[in-house]
């Protein structure tokens, strides 16, 4: 049976006691607030930078790792490995699918799969551990890999957020929109549609756009995660919510780290499920 390792990126904020267990590695996304970057951590390391966000009027960049972080990576999983799968952000995201592409190129190696997922956050990490349990039933590389390519175009994101304030200062929104909209109590319900983020609809107060999300999850659903920034009350709350309509599907609770969750701020919540 071929041993195969997986490689995610940061953006799948999939806890730490999890990937060490798994043996997953992940390859951290970067991000510079003022004059100083720093790489994306894990889940529970994500509190300072969103309080700085709250507290400062600038605005972070983002950018994907090197395509020599993912050399690195390669190099060292293919001395214990006999194959490679990295499963990584959407990359109409991101240009961190490319930086992949282009290590591998480098290496010239066909042990090494990359998978862009067209998915970010939980349903990035979903398709992670499903790759994971599938290597442990000693699946092959192309099957993990047809499944994978399958299963991304059943997903679905949907998010609200707690202000447009962020949507305004990156550049999703004018000023003007983002004032008005914040006067009037409009919350976006924004979508993760073909890889992009998309705004789906707009909605007049909180609990209207999680009631709006909430319906759009389908009856026949098979996982579903809630993502949240700083926001753990009100992602409890859908917890349970979603307990009731769904009892007997596996619910779970993710953070979202700062390179997704930049432009949608603090107390902003949402569904990630297939």
């Amino acid at each position: 049976m071929p041993r195969i390792k997986i490689i995610t990126d940061s953006t799948s904020y999939m806890r730490k006691e999890y990937v060490e267990k798994e043996k997953v590695t992940v390859v951290p996304l970067s991000y510079v607030l003022g004059e100083k970057m720093y790489t994306e951590g894990f889940p529970g390391e994500f509190e300072n930078f969103f309080e700085k966000l709250s507290t400062t009027n600038l605005f972070p960049t983002t950018s994907q790792p090197p395509a020599g972080d993912f050399l690195s990576e390669f190099n060292k999983a293919l001395k214990e490995y006999d194959e490679i799968i990295a499963i990584l952000l959407s990359s109409k995201l991101s240009g961190t699918y490319n930086s992949a592409i282009l290590a591998k190129n480098m290496l010239g190696d066909k042990r090494i799969t990359i998978v862009d997922s067209e998915q970010a956050a939980s349903n990035l990490k979903f398709l992670v551990e499903d790759a994971v349990n599938m290597v442990k039933q000693g699946k092959e590389a192309k099957e993990i890999e047809a499944y994978l390519e399958n299963k991304r175009y059943k997903m679905k994101i949907y998010v609200t957020t707690d202000t447009l304030e962020y949507l305004g200062r990156g550049g999703r929104l004018s000023s003007v929109q983002s004032t008005v909209g914040n006067l009037l109590n409009i919350k976006p319900i924004i979508e993760l549609k073909d890889g992009e983020l998309q705004l789906l609809e707009k909605v007049r107060g909180k609990n209207k756009a999680i009631n709006a999300i909430i319906e759009k999850i389908p009856k026949n659903v098979e996982r579903i995660s809630i993502c949240h920034i700083l926001n753990e009350e009100e992602a409890n709350r859908l917890e349970h919510i979603l307990e009731e309509k769904f009892p007997n599907i596996n619910i779970s609770i993710d953070e979202l780290g700062p390179v997704v969750g930049a432009h949608l701020g603090p107390k902003s919540i949402g569904v990630c499920f297939y």
